[in-house]
């Protein structure tokens, strides 16, 4: 399934109607947030229960899958380029965890991080794809 994820193809012809450098820089900037927003939660040494969904590696799924969809959204390379970044960042974030007190590195959540990016993966295809379609309807 990667190497599909990895080949799929540019999805700058499926994302013309973001021609505005205001939403294309938008975009840009809410991938940013979310990362900065994603390190603050895993850098503290208790995050707030309220931003937890009661399993770690759930967490992790969830924030690496809104990362690689967002970044996929924001960005019209293709996916290869992303999904070094954001392994790098979750392998980053494992590094940083273990000198934390309270915290700890552990290798599965760099699984759970490369899931995450996969469903993201999926789901920006996805939606690029129903928004071909809909271009397509429109005429």
């Amino acid at each position: 399934m990667a190497p599909l994820l990895l080949s799929s193809p540019d999805l700058s012809p499926m994302l013309r109607h973001i021609k505005s450098p205001t939403l294309r820089f938008a975009l840009q900037l809410c991938f940013v947030l979310m990362v900065l927003g994603i390190a603050t939660l895993a850098f503290m040494p208790h995050p707030p229960r309220e931003v937890d969904t009661g399993w770690d590696k759930a967490n992790h799924i969830l924030a690496f899958l809104a990362l690689a969809a967002a970044g996929r959204l924001a960005w019209r390379q293709r996916a290869l380029p992303l999904v070094v970044l954001l392994l790098a960042y979750g392998v980053l974030i494992e590094l940083v965890q273990a000198r934390i007190p309270g915290r700890s590195a552990d290798p599965q959540d760099v699984v759970a991080d490369s899931v995450g990016i996969a469903l993201g993966l999926l789901l920006a295809a996805a939606a690029t794809a129903v928004l071909r379609r809909w271009r397509q309807a429109q005429g």
